[in-house]
């Protein structure tokens, strides 16, 4: 028996999707390992339930919302445990504990030591492109803890830009 055609699209376009639903994974989980399985179960659901895909909106928005609910889904299952961010309230604390020198991978790991959340929201918005509502659909949260986030994920990198010694004059 032949899949609807939507099927085949929806598995081609998932494909192009992988970059950045990873990404988007490991803001939520904060280990590369953790978020690969994730963006597996993600698109095994997406694939499952493709038939409510509706075609409208972003395709994207869409599996980030996916990968939110099995991430959500997730950590009910499993039992709490240490996160390899530890239990950083403070961000600047956090950016002054880490090391001055710069690796190709320093981006994305600033990005995945930030609080819970605040990262997934500055990914969404300023990486991705996803206006201040998408990122609150798919996100679950109000269009104001939004802005509240990115704010705060903002402050963290301009913070950054004056103590990083690339940028010291």
């Amino acid at each position: 028996m032949r899949q609807p055609a939507t099927t085949i699209d929806l598995r081609r376009d998932l494909v192009g999707l992988l970059p950045h639903l990873r990404r988007f994974a490991i803001t939520l989980a904060g280990e590369a390992g953790v978020a690969d399985e994730l963006v597996q179960a993600v698109c095994l659901r997406a694939i499952a339930r493709g038939h409510q895909w509706n075609g409208e909106g972003r395709l994207e928005s869409w599996t980030y919302t996916l990968a939110r609910q099995q991430w959500t889904e997730d950590s009910r299952k499993r039992k709490p445990k240490a996160s390899a961010r530890g239990n950083v309230t403070d961000i600047r604390e956090a950016a002054r504990e880490r090391s001055a020198s710069v690796d190709p991978d320093a981006i994305h790991r600033m990005i995945a030591e930030m609080p819970e959340g605040v990262s997934s929201i500055f990914l969404l918005v300023d990486v991705e492109g996803h206006s201040y509502q998408q990122a609150a659909d798919i996100m679950g949260i109000s269009t104001a803890s939004v802005v509240s986030q990115l704010a705060t994920a903002r402050l963290h990198f301009a913070g950054l830009a004056g103590t990083h010694p690339i940028h010291r004059y």
